[in-house]
């Protein structure tokens, strides 16, 4: 019997980790998730769009338009910043972040800070935005590398089932 051939890349199995963790977010509109990877590819951290620490989803609008201070703008913490500071103490130069979505300019700040050195992601929608445009800007400027994931895979089912086990 030889191995199994059917089995995912690395990156579709990172990215799987940050779209598993996009689910653990409570905005209604966008959820994000981030998976942070050393250069040994072992996962060092995770996060997810959400309110900081210590206040509670409930207490903030998550609106995404009307008068600034009505909105979630100014108080969700994004994915990518989530997982920079959930890291415990590990490096994280020359890592890699998985990201859906393409980072903003204040995401892009801190991934460059930290000292990783690549993001994948999936969608770039938001392309035409100063935003990112900044991001690709800075990122460009400081070395990093970022490039959309390469797949076949439409999607990757998890079943929770005893019997698919």
């Amino acid at each position: 019997m030889s191995k199994r051939k059917d089995y995912i890349s690395w990156d579709e199995y990172f990215m799987g980790i940050a779209l598993l963790s996009a689910e653990r977010s409570k905005d209604p509109s966008t959820q994000v998730g981030a998976c942070i990877v050393s250069p040994q590819n072992r996962i060092v951290s995770v996060g997810y769009n959400g309110m900081p620490v210590g206040i509670s989803d409930d207490d903030f609008p998550w609106a995404r338009e009307g008068d600034p201070l009505d909105t979630k703008y100014p108080y969700v913490c994004h994915a990518e910043l989530n997982a920079i500071l959930n890291n415990v103490g590990t490096r994280l130069d020359e890592a890699k972040i998985y990201v859906p979505l393409f980072p903003c300019n204040e995401c892009c700040k801190a991934i460059i800070q930290s000292g990783i050195r690549e993001v994948v992601f999936i969608s770039d929608k938001y392309k035409e935005t100063d935003s990112v445009k900044a991001s690709k800007r800075m990122m460009d400027r400081a070395g990093v590398v970022y490039r959309r994931l390469q797949t076949p895979l439409k999607s990757l089912s998890i079943s929770y089932r005893e019997e698919d086990i």
